[in-house]
């Protein structure tokens, strides 16, 4: 996929940027609440908080690129200490507590003389690049981001660490009273998600040029986490990356119609959560056993064993 900037025309390059994005935002939500069981419903937070902290690293005089990394890596740390009193939340309250934060983020920012309220700024230093040179790095940035999100979750995944994260999921007393350290682990996917979402924030930043922070904190970024994964298969590891192909697909699509296509995707999302709990991978999984990236373990018995 390197070398499809090669081969394809300027908007076919730019529609894949979009889509290896999608990638990255239903892989850190998918890690977070699939396997970590923290259903937050406010990680637009991290995203938005990606591209302001791109604009302002840029203004200090940072090139853009190397902007991009570093505002990732900054929001990765200011959620440390969000995590500290976050994850004493559970349930519901979790969920509610990230929208707070996300809500007082996007207020904070809108208070940044530089940003001019909801007025917003330009990445400016991006137009030194010519419009050619720009749309290939941003391409081969969103796909080694999302191909290095990706190893790294489907290794932590197969690690002790992801043992650990699915036995907090399940119950999160009885991790604690075999030995899991349940503040850390909690801790670290939170922090992964923190930062691949920036990651995703300062990208799009990159492929729009503009900052505003209503469109940037906006929830419908974490509803589209929502529907990828809840439609891939939550839960699963191909199933987000399934979940954010069929979305983009759908918003290529019927993404010009407006409101019936928001309101379709919605209708989309609360069938398959009645229906379809487990999604689309989730099912083919239970029905046909298939995982092309297995990253949980499975016990198998000896029918003969159990017949005797």
């Amino acid at each position: 996929m390197a070398i499809a900037p090669l081969v394809l025309d300027a908007g076919a390059v730019d529609r894949l940027t979009t889509l290896f994005i999608y990638g990255i935002l239903a892989l850190m939500w998918n890690a977070l609440a699939g396997y970590a069981g923290l259903v937050s419903v406010g990680h637009q937070a991290f995203f938005g908080l990606g591209a302001y902290a791109a604009v302002r690293i840029a203004d200090a005089g940072v090139s853009p690129y190397p902007a991009l990394f570093l505002a990732a890596t900054a929001v990765a740390l200011l959620s440390m200490p969000i995590s500290a009193f976050m994850l004493r939340l559970r349930g519901g309250e979790f969920a509610i507590g990230m929208w707070v934060i996300a809500a007082l983020s996007h207020l904070l920012v809108n208070l940044d003389t530089l940003i001019q309220g909801e007025t917003g700024t330009s990445l400016i230093s991006l137009q030194n690049y010519a419009a050619d040179e720009r749309r290939l790095a941003n391409y081969l940035f969103a796909l080694g981001t999302m191909i290095g999100l990706a190893w790294l979750v489907f290794f932590m995944l197969r690690s002790k660490t992801g043992s650990a994260l699915q036995a907090i999921r399940d119950n999160e007393e009885a991790a604690a009273s075999v030995g899991v350290q349940v503040m850390k682990t909690k801790r670290l996917i939170f922090v992964l998600s923190a930062f691949g979402c920036a990651a995703a924030g300062a990208l799009w930043l990159a492929t729009s040029v503009t900052f505003q922070p209503k469109t940037y904190f906006s929830v419908q970024w974490t509803a589209y986490m929502l529907f990828m994964v809840l439609v891939g298969g939550i839960g699963t590891y191909e199933g987000p990356i399934l979940g954010a192909v069929l979305f983009f697909t759908i918003e290529t699509m019927f993404g010009g119609t407006g409101v019936i296509y928001l309101i379709g995707l919605g209708v989309v999302a609360v069938l398959f959560a009645l229906f379809f709990p487990r999604g689309i991978w989730g099912s083919i999984d239970k029905k046909f056993g298939w995982q092309l990236l297995p990253v949980g373990f499975r016990l198998k018995t000896n029918r003969k064993d159990q017949r005797a």
